[in-house]
């Protein structure tokens, strides 16, 4: 069953990074605009954002198994169409129904995973699940990159979508035979206003943040986001008032009452803004900055995704001994990496390249990798079974927000430093001003920890005393 649902993370994952490398084919095959291609990228994250909390709670409803099925049949459906598609406005919207669909069934795996495992067994399935996560981010483009080298059977960036039909239908298969069919609670129908509300909400926030540095912040990126404050603040409305008449909200306001759960999410919003950050100005100023190839950018991230790796492996036996202590070494850990790559950069000035950097890299991704999956069962440590759907899908939005943001404000910083210049030494001041900002977003993710911890170590103990 594990090995089931790490499969379709890494499905999920992967094609969020898969595109990027296919980008000039899918150009010159479709003969797409620049704005297209983007969009063929950024329309399957958005639309996965925006139905994330929808996916966990329809789980809640109608069984995680079952909604884990559904999405994934749709998602391979969707592959299939994507692979076909004529022109580029059919491959939008292919990619959003992707995005859509594995919306519904990646929530799915985190509610599996704290339902059906308990202590040790439920630590060693969330550090199998950050694996999973780093691998499909180190291998996504490396896969795309293949796929399109190889051009199969001339059929160019297509291989990059239909790899997932064999890969889906087996996974379905496997999911068919071995996963519980668990869900959280009977529920007669789902909140529409709340999720119309919600999404009306996470779309004016996360479109102009994923569009804005494209088209220059123009005014109605700051509109939609400050739009956006009075529809989160009736969709919270709604939703303490249909608790409080004994509906079923999407969101349940008891959520937000639960210490652990409210900082799990602050450290995952600022945690993921970091690294989303990270990652941007990174690749920029590697490829634009210092003239690197996509393929030596891409190398110059695999010490940082290895170590993230190889550490996730031992997660289980370090909770064994120092038990969610391990949260302050790794966020700790990840926030001293942060120093170095900066003191790197400063100590270098115009003369800082890649390799300089391996050190700083390697030590955030031992952070990333010692803290992340003891994040997500944390986090999730008090969260009532019939809710977990739909925590999981709160956690997951809010780290696809904090994706969006940390490249919205680390890219802003960026390029308003570089101001169109294109000079080694000004690329190298805008780099090192950026990670000024990202050290500060890690240091803020680790301002929420001790809550975070206490609140998990309360619970097990709790839960240990019955």
């Amino acid at each position: 069953m594990v090995l089931v649902a790490m499969a379709a993370t890494f499905m999920a994952m992967m094609d969020s990074y898969i595109v990027n490398v296919a980008v000039p084919s899918i150009r010159a095959d479709l003969d797409a605009s620049v704005s297209a291609v983007e969009m063929t990228v950024g329309g399957y994250i958005l639309v996965y954002g925006l139905f994330l909390v929808t996916g966990g709670r329809l789980g809640d409803i109608v069984g995680y198994k079952r909604m884990f099925l559904a999405g994934l049949g749709l998602f391979t459906v969707a592959s299939l169409a994507c692979g076909i598609a004529p022109n580029p406005e059919s491959l939008i919207a292919f990619r959003c129904v992707q995005g859509f669909s594995a919306a519904l069934f990646f929530p799915q795996i985190l509610s599996i995973i704290q339902t059906s495992f308990e202590g040790a067994r439920r630590d060693r399935a969330l550090a199998l699940f950050g694996v999973t996560i780093g691998l499909a981010a180190i291998s996504g483009q490396l896969i795309g990159g293949v796929l399109v080298h190889l051009d199969l059977f001339g059929w160019g960036w297509r291989p990059i979508f239909l790899v997932n039909i064999p890969l889906g239908i087996a996974t379905m298969v496997g999911a068919w035979l071995t996963m519980p069919g668990t869900k959280g609670a009977q529920r007669p129908r789902l909140d529409l206003p709340g999720v119309g509300l919600l999404t009306v909400a996470l779309l004016l926030l996360s479109f102009p943040l994923a569009e804005g540095r494209n088209a220059g912040w123009p005014w109605w990126c700051f509109a939609m986001m400050v739009l956006s404050v009075p529809f989160f603040a009736a969709f919270g409305r709604w939703e303490r008032k249909l608790a409080a008449s004994g509906g079923q909200p999407l969101v349940s306001p008891a959520l937000l009452k639960l210490r652990g759960y409210r900082s799990g999410n602050l450290v995952f919003l600022a945690f993921f803004a970091c690294n989303a950050g990270l990652f941007f100005v990174l690749a920029v100023q590697l490829q634009s900055g210092l003239g690197y190839s996509a393929l030596e950018a891409g190398l110059l991230f695999a010490p940082l995704g290895i170590a993230f790796t190889a550490v996730s492996l031992f997660v289980p036996k370090i909770v064994a001994k120092l038990g969610l202590h391990i949260l302050t070494a790794g966020y700790g850990l990840n926030a001293l990496g942060y120093l170095v790559l900066l003191l790197t950069a400063l100590a270098a000035g115009d003369d800082v390249n890649g390799p300089m950097l391996i050190p700083a890299l390697v030590v955030i991704g031992t952070g990333q990798g010692l803290g992340v999956s003891p994040l997500l069962g944390s986090a999730l440590a008090e969260v009532p079974p019939q809710e977990a759907g739909s925590a999981a899908g709160v956690l997951e939005t809010v780290g696809q927000l904090g994706m969006s943001v940390g490249v919205a404000l680390v890219g802003l910083l960026y390029f308003s430093t570089l101001d169109d210049s294109t000079t080694q030494h000004d690329y190298a001041h805008a780099f090192t001003v950026t990670l000024v900002l990202n050290l500060g977003l890690s240091l803020l993710a680790m301002v929420f920890v001790p809550s975070l911890r206490k609140a998990a170590e309360a619970q097990m103990a709790a839960a240990g005393a019955q």
